[in-house]
């Protein structure tokens, strides 16, 4: 089940580097409201990690990069 996510991790995406990756699936996520459970599990990574990713806190690993391009292509294809 999908709560959403929270005011501060939306006003924070905005504020973070457009230029990560993570940010990028971030605003990705919360904009087709995906849970970050699926992007985890997609990816094989802890909700934290897509969190912090999310936030701009950290970034995604290069091993991670081609999966997550691909998924953001994915995504905005449907829209």
């Amino acid at each position: 089940m999908s709560y959403g996510y929270s005011q501060n991790l939306v006003e924070a995406n905005k504020k973070a580097d457009a230029g990560s990756l993570g940010v990028a699936l971030g605003r990705l996520c919360i904009e087709n409201g995906i849970p970050v459970g699926i992007i985890a599990e997609t990816l094989g990574v802890s909700r934290s990690t897509i969190y912090n990713w999310f936030w701009g806190v950290t970034v995604p690993i290069r091993a991670h990069n081609e999966q997550i391009e691909r998924f953001i292509a994915r995504h905005k294809k449907r829209k």
